[in-house]
């Protein structure tokens, strides 16, 4: 359902029912305001022929005589604007009908001995009020039909609600016509989207627009900037990636030809080799890239359940411990059950020691060591993961470029593609937490990551896992 129906079927249904109630009530005051003004009207025309009577205007005694002699009852003639709506009877407190307005109806009006009562006389309803005269011995009865009073407040609700009910489907179609005005800026910022192409995101003007669409103008904008930044960075890690990926791969045609045209098995040999370490160095690439591309697509809400950290990373410790025994390298790991991450994403956390830990392998010496630890900071609250080669180290000026994409320091060691240390800043940044790269004391490179952790606790050390080949 469009915005535009939905307000519309809102906003009629809220006038409709203000509307109806409106009716009830008018109908419910103007029904009380005509019962008090017809009632005053029968007490008034009560008294008035009790008055009559009192001032002898009314001979009682002749009436009585031709009631109790047999002939025809008195009547009293009523004015023609009054004709068979006020009907009148005098009768005696002895229950003698004395006399009676024309088109009174021939049963006794009420059986009250004064006020106000409604009674049924010959099939019909009657409001009646009597007047008692103990003095006179007469009792006067005045009354109206209520069928009577029923219509007069049904004319009155007419005329009152009849125009408004002609009025309400103009009042409609205005309404229908004012939310067409009041959302033309959300359908002129449509029209202006649907007619850009998929590549333009340039943002949308908003010097003239309305103060409630400036906000949704504003978001629209924030996402088209933040849209064209991902676009441009997936350019840039595209163009890097091929270019990276070329290079091993030519290097891997050019050796297999030296390989296959060379009579020399030396030569054969040597090319085998440098085989073998462009099929290395593009394996490591792309697994680099699906890293990145795992930590990219790693929700921040994957998993709010925690988890130990040194189970997380034992894994990783020896899956690479063969790794450091290849190139010489002794790998000691120190892992506690002391932290406990505030959110546990085993994948994120692999990614990123696995590639501070490969780093360090191509940085540090032959024969050196590679050392992994790991424990409780800031009083328990955060966890920091070390990882110390004794390499060359990072300069002081590189630091903050090494975390980009396809960025290798000056220093860096092997032919790696620059990509390791950009992965690890952005899978702690979606732990929610800090990369610190730094000189080791001794000499080397520190990296530490430090995580949110739920407490600190202590517990049992994990075993050591130290591998040492010699040179």
């Amino acid at each position: 359902m469009s915005m535009r129906l939905r307000l519309f079927l809102i906003l009629v249904l809220a006038t409709g029912t203000v509307w109806a109630s409106a009716v009830l009530w008018t109908r419910a005051r103007t029904e009380a305001h005509v019962e008090r003004v017809l009632d005053t009207r029968l007490s008034e025309a009560a008294r008035m022929v009790a008055s009559l009577v009192a001032d002898n205007s009314i001979d009682l005694e002749a009436a009585a005589g031709v009631v109790e002699g047999g002939g025809k009852e008195t009547t009293f003639a009523t004015a023609a604007d009054y004709e068979h709506r006020l009907s009148c009877q005098i009768w005696s407190v002895e229950g003698g009908l004395l006399g009676q307005s024309e088109g009174a109806p021939d049963g006794r009006l009420s059986s009250s001995s004064s006020g106000f009562s409604t009674s049924e006389v010959d099939g019909q309803a009657w409001r009646v009020y009597t007047a008692e005269d103990p003095d006179l011995g007469i009792r006067v009865m005045v009354a109206d039909t209520m069928a009577m009073r029923e219509n007069l407040v049904g004319s009155i609700i007419t005329a009152l609600v009849l125009p408004a009910g002609l009025v309400l489907p103009a009042l409609v179609g205005l309404i229908w016509i004012s939310l067409g005005q009041g959302l033309a800026p959300l359908d002129r910022v449509a029209r202006v989207l649907s007619s850009r192409s998929a590549s333009d995101l340039t943002p949308l003007p908003d010097e003239h627009a309305a103060s409630e669409v400036q906000p949704l103008i504003e978001g629209l904008n924030g996402l088209m900037t933040r849209v064209a930044s991902a676009r441009e960075s997936e350019r840039t890690f595209t163009a890097f990636a091929a270019h990276e990926l070329k290079t091993p791969l030519s290097g891997l045609k050019t050796q297999a030809q030296v390989a296959a045209m060379s009579p020399d098995p030396a030569t054969k040999d040597w090319a085998l080799v440098q085989i073998q370490k462009a099929v290395d160095r593009t394996d490591r690439m792309v697994r680099q890239l699906l890293d990145m591309a795992a930590v990219e697509a790693e929700v921040k809400e994957a998993d709010e359940h925690p988890g130990s950290i040194a189970s997380h990373l034992a894994g990783v410790v020896e899956d690479l411990a063969s790794l450091a025994r290849v190139k010489g390298l002794a790998l000691h790991a120190d892992l506690k059950e002391s932290c406990v991450l505030q959110c546990s994403r085993p994948l994120l956390l692999g990614i990123a020691v696995r590639n501070l830990l490969e780093n360090a392998f191509a940085a540090a010496p032959h024969g050196s060591e590679v050392a992994l630890t790991m424990q409780p900071v800031e009083e328990g609250r955060r966890c920091a993961i070390r990882v110390r080669d004794h390499g060359p180290g990072i300069p002081a000026d590189e630091v903050a470029l090494v975390t980009r994409r396809f960025v290798r320091g000056r220093q860096a060691q092997g032919t790696g593609s620059g990509l390791g240390l950009a992965i690890v800043d952005l899978a702690v940044e979606r732990l929610g937490g800090r990369l610190a790269l730094g000189p080791a004391e001794g000499g080397g490179l520190l990296a530490e990551i430090v995580l949110p952790c739920l407490s600190g606790r202590s517990g049992q050390a994990m075993p050591d896992l130290q591998t040492s080949l010699a040179s």
